[in-house]
């Protein structure tokens, strides 16, 4: 690959794509970065939006092939009132707090977070995302959809045609860059299995199916019979929620037990995954579970099962990054497109500790593209992803780095980058610590005691206000 990389196109400007742009510009190397987001605001997934329309949703949900989705227009209220401004459903719901501490969560250059509750409320981390961006919001373009992302090639080397739509005035254009960094994330298409029986239980019951996608407010369930698809913290977080208000129980269909997030509430009982939606001859709105027990009347189903991986601007790549949506594809250590490694991803991997590991990926983006580390050979590259498919398969656990591989991967691509020789003004991410690692393992209850303090929550700042400290020990072995 040439290292002439001048210009440089990012598609999406929220914490992955801040990152990328930060350390793209701590080289020195780019004479132009542009940093396109169809939002009207940095941040990404966290912004929050009343716009749910569920009508989007089609159930079920199999094919992430999806064309780019039209904006919502909103326009605010109240004596500050501005134009209305592009609205898109974002997985963002109205009481989210995060699931990470935020001395985790945080930058590793901006320690602000800090100041927050121990968890932070979504607002909190929306307004610590859009300062982050403050250094580089000039080269943010808001309002500018990416429709189209193609390759050109010229006398030595790949180039890419970056075609956009300015969603105010709807007017297209189109700019050559020489490499495009992909950081618009993985939460766009709702992934919503096919269950027998549900295309027609859905017909005859509408309304009653959604997804996480679209949940805002528990308001809407109150003394409903409600049923939550999926134990993943947001599955588990959006039943509690409910629960305030539903009737009891709520019932939460799993597929697999997570130990480190089981709970005992009494609100709550658990069953084994949806195997059929019942036809009303049978019994009215009633679906049988795994193990042959049957619930009728529900009166609300959310599926909380996650995301296709979806970007329908690159349908042009061959061999294609998307097939099944399962994963993205053709991509060496989760980063670089293989067989033209002028187009990287920023954001693939899941059950991580997100803005450092994009930090990680943005620091070797960022060195390889000025010249200063080299990529393997491409064999290598795919050896290095027939790999990961022959230990993990070829579907959503190929980026699946839980059980602390993430601090392993990030501390791995921290020496990648620091491989390249140093100079004044590098831009590099620390290391995870033996601390980090032990938090990280004993997050689960770290999260409860904080959630037990009930209101009281929000004036804790540190683990040892809830009784966590630290000891030492040999965690690190575990990463």
């Amino acid at each position: 690959m040439r290292h002439d990389i001048r210009k440089v196109a990012i598609v999406g400007a929220g914490p992955a794509g801040i990152a990328t742009a930060k350390h793209l510009r701590a080289e020195r190397h780019c004479e132009l970065i542009d940093i396109f987001e169809q939002q009207a605001t940095t941040g990404g997934v966290w912004n929050y939006s009343t716009y749910a329309p569920s009508d989007e949703l089609s159930v079920p949900q199999t094919n992430p092939h999806q064309p780019l989705r039209e904006p919502q227009w909103q326009r605010s209220i109240g004596p500050d009132a501005t134009a209305p401004k592009p609205a898109f459903a974002t997985p963002m719901y109205d009481r989210l707090e995060s699931n990470l501490p935020h001395f985790l969560m945080k930058h590793s250059d901006d320690d602000s977070l800090q100041d927050q509750p121990l968890f932070a409320g979504r607002e909190s981390v929306l307004e610590y995302l859009n300062r982050y961006a403050d250094d580089v919001r000039r080269l943010i373009k808001f309002q500018t959809q990416v429709y189209d992302i193609r390759k050109k090639s010229d006398g030595d080397g790949d180039t890419w045609l970056v075609c956009t739509r300015d969603l105010r005035s709807s007017k297209v254009s189109e700019r050559l860059y020489d490499a495009v960094v992909v950081a618009s994330g993985k939460h766009s298409v709702p992934l919503l299995p096919d269950v027998p029986g549900i295309r027609a239980w859905d017909t005859e019951y509408p309304g009653i199916i959604t997804h996480s996608m679209y949940y805002r407010k528990p308001d809407s369930f109150k003394e409903k019979k409600v049923l939550v698809v999926g134990n993943s913290y947001s599955g588990l977080d959006i039943a509690n929620q409910i629960s305030t208000v539903s009737k009891h129980p709520v019932w939460n269909s799993e597929r697999s037990k997570k130990p480190d997030l089981e709970s005992s509430e009494s609100w709550k009982k658990v069953v084994p995954e949806v195997a059929q939606f019942i036809s009303s001859t049978e019994a009215p709105r009633a679906l049988r579970f795994a193990d042959g027990q049957v619930v009728s009347e529900v009166d609300a189903i959310v599926f909380c099962t996650g995301y296709y991986y979806s970007f329908s601007f690159l349908s042009s790549l061959q061999p294609p990054v998307i097939v099944t949506g399962e994963r993205a594809e053709n991509l060496y250590q989760h980063i670089f497109y293989i067989d033209h490694p002028s187009i990287a991803f920023v954001g693939m991997p899941f059950k991580v500790i997100p803005f450092r590991t994009w930090e990680g990926q943005a620091a070797v983006i960022a060195r390889v593209w000025s010249g200063r580390l080299d990529l393997p050979r491409k064999q290598e590259m795919r050896a290095w992803e027939s790999g990961r498919i022959a230990d993990r398969g070829a579907d959503r656990k190929f980026h699946d780095l839980g059980k602390l591989e993430d601090f392993r991967y990030h501390n791995d691509l921290v020496d990648w980058a620091q491989q390249a020789m140093p100079r004044e003004g590098d831009r590099t991410p620390p290391k995870w610590s033996e601390r980090d690692a032990w938090v990280r393992k004993n997050i689960a209850a770290i999260k409860k005691a904080f959630t037990d303090k009930g209101d009281a929550r929000h004036l804790v700042r540190s683990i040892e206000e809830i009784g966590f400290e630290f000891q030492g020990g040999d965690t690190t072995k575990a990463f």
